[in-house]
This record gives C-alpha cells, sequence and structure tokens, in this order.
C-alpha cells in the first residue's frame, strides 16, 4: 500500500493513463510499455527515492492483472415508474 502523497499521485496518473490507453483500443502489450515508459522516467528523473518507484511498480503490475481494471460500465437502464404514467 502506497502512503507517501507523491508516490500516490504518480501512481493514479499512471494507473489512470492506461485505462484511458485501453479505452483507445490499447492492448495488454500496449500498457505494459506505458507502463515500463513512465516508470523509466520516473526512475531517470529522481523525483523520488528508487523504493517508492519499486513501490508503485509493484502496484502497477497489481493493477494491470487485474482485468476488472478495464472493464467497461455498463449504462443503466431507466425505468418507469407508476409515477411516470400520471
Amino acid at each position: 500500500m502506497l502512503t507517501e502523497p507523491l508516490a500516490i499521485r504518480h501512481y493514479q496518473k499512471l494507473t489512470d493513463g492506461m485505462v484511458d490507453l485501453w479505452h483507445r483500443g490499447g492492448r495488454y502489450e500496449d500498457l505494459r510499455m506505458y507502463m515500463e515508459g513512465y516508470l523509466a522516467c520516473l526512475r531517470h528523473a529522481n523525483v523520488m527515492e528508487n523504493y517508492l518507484v519499486n513501490r508503485i511498480e509493484e502496484e502497477a503490475w497489481r493493477f494491470l492483472r487485474d482485468a476488472s481494471n478495464f472493464e467497461t460500465p455498463v449504462p443503466q437502464m431507466q425505468t418507469q415508474t407508476e409515477a411516470d404514467y400520471y
């Protein structure tokens, strides 16, 4: 579990980007490359300690393996109620 605010912020940006890429037609390999590139940039830029980047990587792999993160929500159908008739 991530507790450092900067690590949480980067994790959220990473996972939001992965979901966005998925919805634009990207596949698993594209998501994996995006994730690896994002993490490589974090390491190269030295924006945070390496152990935090490693924790983000562990959580991101867990996120990527969970198929429910990439499901498209089903819109709720409206039903007519008795009040709609009057």
